[in-house]
């Protein structure tokens, strides 16, 4: 993401949609008129609720703040796992408090990163990172709160988890980049898969194929934003109201209607995140 480039034009309208994961926090949002100001941009074009995400303490705090000031903000809260290394007594204390707010509607984003182990100074271990993930799935059991599952190149180490610790009621693949394969185990146990402008990308041929197997019913959209731009605006920094611009290409890609696919994923979220 470059931000010296302009923000994308806003898209027309497609009604009704949930943004499933954002991060209001990076996008610019530090108080309530901000945080109202990104939200009224994305109802404009249909993105009616959004979900902010928290991958530290620091964002955790204020993803539910914002969901206190602005009533169309629901929050999610952990430790990103490249971050699981500073889950000491303490920090788990603070997030099972903060998770427990009845404006979070999800734990997360959790899970595993094989990606930055090396690369990332002060990046968690694998080690590290499987011990925080398995203590967020039974922190979103004990609250019975869905789970939200970060995947960086760590398909089966993930599963793999999942199963020893028996996966909560309900689980979201955010961002999935995952192949076929992938997809269909996810599918086949259930969890629910959210897309992002990732799969508006041209080269982004393994995650296509992905797309056109997933039911409707276990179909999410997020931005991720401010990252992962959808195309054409790829690199320019993202927000919740660029969210149209991928539902439109994940229909275009399976041929189906996007506002069909719209009231499909917003019903979704909403059974998912109790909204």
């Amino acid at each position: 993401m470059s931000k010296d480039r302009p923000a994308p034009e806003a898209p027309a309208p497609l009604t009704p949609l949930v943004d499933a994961h954002t991060h209001l926090d990076a996008c610019g949002a530090g108080d309530t008129e901000s945080v109202r100001a990104i939200v009224d941009r994305a109802a404009a074009v249909g993105v009616e609720r959004v979900v902010t995400v928290a991958d530290d303490l620091a964002a955790a705090r204020f993803a539910v703040d914002a969901a206190h000031w602005d009533e169309r903000v629901y929050a999610a809260v952990a430790i990103h796992p490249t971050r699981a290394n500073v889950l000491d007594d303490a920090t788990r204390a603070e997030i099972e408090r903060l998770a427990s707010d009845p404006r979070v509607v999800a734990v997360g984003e959790t899970g595993l990163d094989l990606y930055w182990p090396g690369k990332l100074d002060g990046c968690a271990t694998l080690t590290e990172q499987t011990d925080g993930f398995r203590w967020h799935i039974d922190l979103a059991k004990r609250l019975s709160k869905p789970l939200m599952i970060h995947n960086r190149e760590a398909d089966a180490d993930l599963l793999r988890v999942l199963a020893e610790e028996g996966a909560p009621e309900t689980v979201i693949f955010h961002c999935f980049s995952s192949d076929a394969s992938m997809a269909r185990a996810c599918i086949d146990a259930g969890y629910l898969l959210s897309f992002s402008g990732t799969v508006s990308f041209k080269n982004a041929k393994a995650l296509h194929e992905s797309a056109l197997l997933v039911p409707r019913e276990q179909l999410l959209f997020e931005t991720d934003a401010p990252f992962l731009t959808p195309h054409p605006f790829r690199g320019a920094p993202n927000e919740s109201y660029c969210l149209p611009y991928t539902v439109r290409a994940f229909a275009e890609l399976r041929s189906e209607d996007p506002e069909v696919l719209a009231k499909a994923s917003t019903r979704n979220a909403e059974l998912a995140y109790g909204l």
